[in-house]
């Protein structure tokens, strides 16, 4: 067979086999990945929040230095620390819970840098609408978890988008358009 026909097989078996077989794949534990957000108020103080329900995967290739995160958050788990505020942001004016139960983070097949924090594209799905979101790996670590019998890897990302680009522009410009997105992730290593 000529080089011309493997490369052309080798090409179309890529193809049907789908995206990057991963040499790692770890489950994100929902008890220990908060995504927290930060937003003006009125630029009197910043207001902050986070998410308690969280689901998603890490993939990762430690030896090609590479990998992807895909972090579901549930919309009506976010937290204010005052159910009040809790639940006018799970409300018509913010996150509108019952229409969008989940917003998405996916950053795929990116490039990790042991040495210095990262920027690397994403997307991000809010109220139905998805954008592309440019953010920072701060790192990846693995380890042997401190308790279980598995490997455990962590993450910290971070980013900031306008939540007008989403179509949640109530109470602007006293509640800030700019929110600034953090998640600790924490992924425990399928089996």
């Amino acid at each position: 067979m000529s080089t011309a026909k493997r490369t052309v097989l080798s090409i179309l078996a890529s193809a049907l086999l789908g995206p990057v077989a991963w040499a790692d794949s770890y489950t994100i534990d929902g008890r220990h990945t908060f995504p927290v957000f930060e937003v003006s108020h009125y630029g009197f103080s910043t207001q902050r929040g986070r998410f308690t329900k969280v689901a998603g995967k890490l993939e990762l290739d430690a030896a090609a230095k590479r990998a992807s995160i895909d972090v579901v958050i549930e919309t009506a788990s976010v937290d204010m620390g005052l159910e009040v505020w809790s639940q006018q942001l799970r409300g018509e004016h913010f996150l509108r819970s019952d229409q969008h139960p989940q917003a998405r983070f996916v950053a795929r097949d990116f490039a990790l840098d042991p040495e210095r924090p990262a920027p690397v594209a994403g997307e991000l799905t809010l109220l139905g609408v998805t954008r592309p979101l440019q953010f920072t790996v701060h790192r990846i670590q693995c380890a042997k978890h401190p308790v279980l019998p598995r490997q455990l890897c962590g993450a910290d990302v971070e980013a900031s988008f306008k939540r007008s680009d989403f179509g949640m522009s109530y109470g602007l410009p006293g509640i800030g358009d700019e929110i600034r997105l953090i998640i600790g992730i924490e992924a425990l290593k399928d089996s």
